[in-house]
């Protein structure tokens, strides 16, 4: 009975281990730092507007020392100006719709339409403002832009990937960002904190604005 005893005991400790795991152990930090001041968006007539298609996806992954949940965002426009494969102008930008929020617990997503997250009535929108990128070679580049929560605009750098595909421009990258740093405080019960860091995970695919 002893040897029965241990034998399940091994599983049940490797279940408990990992539903204590930190997603964003798995991802890279995104580097923070004070807004970057962007210019006003110039015309820029050699250059092809790409819009943001609705194959895109923006997904997030929230945790506590219990668990953690997936969810994501369903309504968001974008778009960016290349022109001879280079991003030109200064126009490239992501806005999100904050109350089209979803997660994989129904009860979840009304709390984080609330007060102690996302405050959806006050703060309707989220907005992502590329301010540079960088080539890092073999398609991967390094990403920075102004990302704006509750009213707080934080500038924030991660890693991509960027290929170019019979004109669809297809854009991955993920990452994890501290809540905090956007004033999303809440801490959770007692004996159940949440974790600060939240994994952000882009899909994102664009087409000339002509093809839309």
């Amino acid at each position: 009975m002893k040897m029965k005893s241990s034998m399940f005991a091994i599983p049940a400790a490797a279940l408990v281990l990992a539903s204590c795991e930190n997603p964003a152990d798995k991802t890279t930090s995104a580097t923070v730092t004070d807004a970057v001041e962007v210019q006003a968006a110039a015309d820029v007539a050699e250059g092809v507007r790409y819009v943001l298609s609705p194959a895109s996806e923006i997904h997030f992954v929230g945790s506590k020392v219990t668990g953690s949940h997936d969810g994501g965002f369903k309504s968001f426009t974008g778009s960016f100006t290349l022109a001879d494969g280079k991003l030109v102008g200064t126009d490239h930008h992501v806005v999100i719709d904050v109350s089209s929020i979803w997660s994989d617990s129904e009860k979840l997503t009304e709390h984080l339409k609330n007060e102690d997250f996302f405050n959806v009535e006050k703060y309707p929108e989220a907005k992502f403002q590329l301010t540079s990128v960088s080539e890092s070679g073999d398609g991967s580049y390094e990403v920075s832009g102004n990302l704006t929560m509750l009213d707080n605009t934080r500038n924030i750098t991660f890693p991509a990937t960027a290929t170019m595909e019979d004109d669809i421009a297809k854009i991955h990258a993920k990452f994890d960002i501290n809540r905090k740093d956007w004033g999303i405080v809440y801490t959770g019960m007692a004996d159940d904190l949440i974790r600060d860091e939240v994994v952000i995970e882009l899909k994102l695919e664009a087409a000339p604005e002509t093809f839309q």
